[in-house]
């Protein structure tokens, strides 16, 4: 196939990148343009102090940190001093062990330091002020401008070309798709692909062509000290560095050297959104469009906690600061991805040089090939769903994304606003009943219910065993969530699946479409439900779906999130098929339990026996008054049905079934006890055990892909696929109060050698243990003892045949 016309707007680190991956591919016809001269262009990068720490709590952008490194290494664009992470509070001390785990799940080296160690390597730390600190020996200092060039300059070699004071106005466009791009000048470049690398101008183009782009410029200090007697050598250049880059994230601080200087960021200010529309006058005394004034009010905290870190800073003083731009996203997370509805225009936005070029060959590989060789759904340009693309949401979202960027953020700390952008028509009564909320795309999710506490000491009287945990696994928990998973095994309760994305897909083509998009045959008779998984074109899980037939042409589509849609309708045929959301104007509840069917079945005008309604059915029927849509599926792996109805009979279908429920004991019940019924029964989370990095047979769901039917997405790949390197295992921890959160690193038996990770955990009430999913090797055997190392602890555990709990599904099958 011929390669395209690529246009990048950018010529800051990811455009440069980008041009050079692309053209290492064979696409040679690359132009690069950029407002700003090159190749200091005035955007983020040419004022980069360059810190590249590769830990993070997301195994793909460390994977993006990591190519970084490497490629910049290899173009003498780095220099590797090491980094060196300090805590001053025992929060932060514990922090760094768990830091120090999702280096060794992710395959970054590091160890943790004493105080004096610490100092040993960084002179001007005052041991006494530390307790000690994380030292990642290849992590070190980008020189981004001198990246930029060299990948430029390769780049040329091989027929790309850049052009500076060339500033994007338009995006041309005919027929869906991009033609091209025309300056300020007047001049066009005609292009079969546009991608936008455009830093904190990004949003404004994306508006230009109808596309939100979900990012804020945000200003963030950055000063330089004078001269340091103790940082003076016989011979030193003025960007010459032979400490570790320092982060002192108890005061949102770093540190890096420039010569006999130090060079310091604070993120301890309070969060400066950029006005663009005044960026270029507010910019005009300053060096560049990307730097504002220095505000030394906003500073001023941030020195005197510096100057307590590191007293030999205490008679410097600040020689120069600027406010740097750079882009802040509500999650954190890069911008990556093309348009739905302009095809060709690319995004590579809110990009940090740590992440520049392992972000620019994940996109290359996406453009040119079709999918990226990293998972990037954390990073996709349509992760967000509706109400998160608001310019509101987006504002607030970013800047408390700034504030917390070195705070100490537990797994289970959900944003304090904007909140209750999504509740279900049950949210009052579970208001009532005490719940206490999670977030998850924008829908209030119950996690627990104080009104179960009684429970707990119910069950404890019978012998139910509630553990003890630490302190930071105790946050966002409650001993109540395992009483909750407990009745449900024994007695039955309700669970809101009202945020469980729902799509409507119907019309003469919607059976053929669904086919060719899954892997297990769903063309079955209507009530049929089916569950099958959505692939990528190399065989990588992009989602699982439970498809129940409505009716010869409609079907609905149980999904993971937007990012289904944006694949579902990016392969939908010309006619014959439509794809609603329907998720907002339904609700569900799941009804579960040994007594389901005591609730359930007086109130019914179908016969819910189970030689009538099998599992793995669906029927329209009535709830009393109410219409519904019952599906005999369950994630929690016992008797009963998923409950649908229309938002406007959701209240009336709650009450009837508390209502009818009382005489059982029916109770509702929360999203933890959910996930640790799931644990026990073998389901996976896609997103977060499974993505589009694993193939079915990797994660344990080759069960979901029918070896009799036709081509579909992805089949030409499995079919030549290698086996498995590693797979996803449950492991069941020896200890009863063992806890562990996800990502967490795991050994084989006493070994010091890190063989994978934790991907989820939950606690089990039916087994009276933790039950984990870990990526192991392949070859290693059920009952295999493994070690999974979580904050200061280890904790034992031995990998399980699955599921754990009921693996004759008799529970499920009643």
């Amino acid at each position: 196939m011929a390669q395209p016309k690529v246009v990048v707007i950018g010529a800051g680190i990811v455009g440069t990148s980008l041009a050079d991956e692309l053209t290492a591919r064979g696409c040679t016809d690359v132009t690069v343009l950029d407002r700003g001269p090159l190749f200091t262009t005035g955007g983020s990068t040419s004022h980069a102090p360059g810190l590249v720490f590769q830990t993070n709590p997301s195994k793909t952008m460390t994977e993006f940190a990591r190519y970084t490194v490497d490629k910049f290494v290899a173009l003498d664009a780095f220099t590797q001093v090491g980094g060196l992470e300090v805590a001053t509070t025992e929060q932060r001390w514990v922090d760094l062990h768990r830091r120090h785990g999702w280096a060794r799940s992710w395959g970054i080296p590091g160890e943790l330091l004493d105080a004096r160690q610490c100092a040993a390597l960084h002179p001007l730390l005052d041991p006494e002020r530390i307790l000690g600190g994380f030292r990642t020996p290849t992590d070190g200092l980008a020189r981004a401008l001198r990246a930029a060039v060299a990948q430029a300059e390769r780049a040329g070699t091989r027929g790309a070309r850049f052009l500076g004071e060339q500033e994007v106005v338009d995006v041309l466009t005919r027929g869906g798709r991009v033609t091209g791009v025309r300056t300020a000048a007047g001049e066009v470049f005609d292009a079969d692909v546009v991608v936008s690398a455009a830093g904190f101008w990004g949003a404004e183009l994306g508006a230009r062509v109808g596309l939100t782009v979900p990012l804020v410029p945000m200003a963030h200090q950055f000063a330089r000290t004078g001269q340091l007697p103790e940082l003076r050598r016989p011979v030193v250049g003025p960007d010459d560095a032979r400490l570790p880059i320092l982060r002192h994230q108890d005061r949102d601080l770093y540190y890096r050297e420039y010569g006999d200087r130090l060079g310091i960021g604070f993120y301890g200010h309070r969060p400066m959104p950029v006005d663009m529309t005044s960026l270029l006058t507010d910019t005009a005394g300053e060096a560049m469009p990307s730097m504002l004034p220095f505000t030394e009010d906003d500073f001023a905290p941030g020195w005197a906690a510096s100057v307590d870190l590191l007293p030999a800073l205490g008679d410097a003083k600040v020689e120069e600061g600027f406010n740097g731009i750079f882009s802040f996203t509500p999650d954190g997370f890069s911008i990556m991805g093309e348009h739905r509805d302009l095809a060709g225009l690319w995004v590579a936005e809110a990009v940090w040089v740590t992440h520049s070029a392992g972000v620019a060959k994940a996109m290359a590989e996406w453009i040119l090939e079709g999918t990226p060789g990293t998972d990037v759904h954390e990073c996709d340009l349509y992760r967000f769903e509706v109400p998160a693309t608001s310019g509101d949401f987006i504002l607030a979202t970013s800047s408390q994304a700034f504030v917390e960027v070195y705070d100490i953020v537990h797994p289970h700390q959900y944003r304090a606003a904007p909140r209750n952008l999504r509740v279900s028509p049950f949210h009052g009564r579970q208001v009532d009943l005490g719940a206490h909320f999670f977030e998850g795309g924008c829908w209030e999710r119950p996690a627990w219910y104080e009104a179960n506490a009684a429970l707990v000491d119910e069950l404890a009287a019978d012998g139910v065993a509630f553990p003890a945990r630490d302190e930071w696994s105790a946050r966002f928990w409650s001993p109540i969530a395992i009483a909750e998973a407990r009745w449900t095994r024994e007695h039955v309760a309700f669970y809101d699946m009202t945020p469980l994305t729902r799509y409507e897909v119907s019309g003469p083509g919607a059976c053929a479409f669904l086919q060719h998009l899954t892997t297990n045959d769903v063309d079955k008779r209507v009530g049929a439900v089916t569950y099958t998984l959505m692939l990528d074109e190399t065989g990588g899980v992009r989602s699982d779906l439970t498809v129940a037939r409505l009716a010869d042409d409609v079907f609905q589509v149980g999904a993971n999130g937007p990012l289904d849609l944006d694949w579902m309708t990016r392969h939908l045929p010309d006619a014959g098929v439509t794809i609603r959301d329907v998720t907002g104007g339904t609700c569900c509840i799941g009804v579960w339990g040994p007594r389901a069917r005591d609730v359930v079945a007086p109130l019914c005008a179908a016969d819910l026996s189970h030689g009538a309604f099998g599992y793995f059915r669906a029927v329209r029927t009535f709830i009393g008054s109410v219409p519904v849509t019952m599906l005999r599926v369950s994630y929690v792996g016992d008797l009963g049905w998923e409950i649908y109805t229309s938002a406007e009979h959701g209240l009336a279908l709650w009450d009837a079934l508390a209502e009818a429920g009382r005489a059982h004991r029916a109770i509702a019940a929360g999203r933890i006890a959910f996930n640790a019924l799931r644990l026990e029964k073998g389901y996976r989370a896609w997103g977060t055990d499974v993505t589009a990095e694993h193939s079915p047979a990797a994660a344990g769901l080759g069960f979901a892909v029918s070896a009799k039917k036709g081509d579909f997405v992805g089949r030409a790949a499995l079919e030549s696929a290698p086996a498995p390197s590693t797979v996803l295992r449950s492991i069941v921890f020896d200890a009863p109060d063992a806890v562990v959160l996800g990502k967490e690193p795991v050994r084989l038996g006493d070994e010091t050698a890190n063989v994978g990770y934790v991907t989820s955990a939950g606690y089990s009430p039916t087994i009276g243990r933790s039950i984990a999913y870990a990526w192991l090797p392949a070859d290693v055997a059920v009952g295999t003892a493994v070690s999974v190392d979580y904050l200061t602890t280890t904790y034992r555990a031995t990998v399980h045949a699955e599921p754990v709990v009921d693996p004759e599904m008799a529970l499920i099958r009643r």
